[in-house]
């Protein structure tokens, strides 16, 4: 790998997670493969597949907070293959607040010129959420558009 597609590996990758703390849900798509799979992976059989799915996933769990930041971390890469230690404070409506560590794996995948991410699977414990969250935090997530559930139970 050149020190140009190094620096395009980094350059998608972070570029992703700032446009997600502004949560640019435009400009998150951008970064994404029209294929890309998004799997957290406390749940793997509730991932997203495609840009517009991803969002509709992304937007159940962060648009209704007041607050939301992502903090940089650690970023290794061997390639395609992108590593990312980092975390997010969230913050919701009812003051509540905390902070989620995340250990992030990306594959970013070139077409021509062009980076974008085309797997991007989240690592981070669930307990920590359910220990800062309003409980009707989840109470919430039921009445949520699934139309982007992707089962990958099978591709992880």
């Amino acid at each position: 790998m050149t020190d140009a597609s190094a620096v395009a590996v980094e350059d998608v990758v972070l570029g992703l997670w700032r446009a997600l703390s502004r949560r640019d849900w435009d400009a998150v798509k951008t970064f994404l493969s029209p294929d890309c799979l998004y799997v957290d992976m406390p749940v793997p059989a509730l991932s997203a597949r495609g840009p517009d799915d991803i969002v509709k996933r992304l937007k159940m769990g962060l648009e209704p907070l007041a607050g939301y930041e992502n903090h940089d971390g650690v970023l290794v890469s061997n390639g395609s293959d992108v590593l990312y230690e980092h975390s997010e404070t969230w913050t919701f409506t009812s003051g509540e607040r905390g902070v989620l560590r995340f250990v992030t794996v990306h594959k970013v995948v070139f077409d021509g010129d062009e980076a974008k991410v085309s797997v991007w699977k989240d690592y981070w414990d669930m307990n920590s959420l359910v220990s800062f969250a309003p409980p009707n935090h989840f109470e919430g997530l039921k009445d949520a558009d699934t139309s982007w559930v992707f089962d990958a139970t099978g591709l992880i």
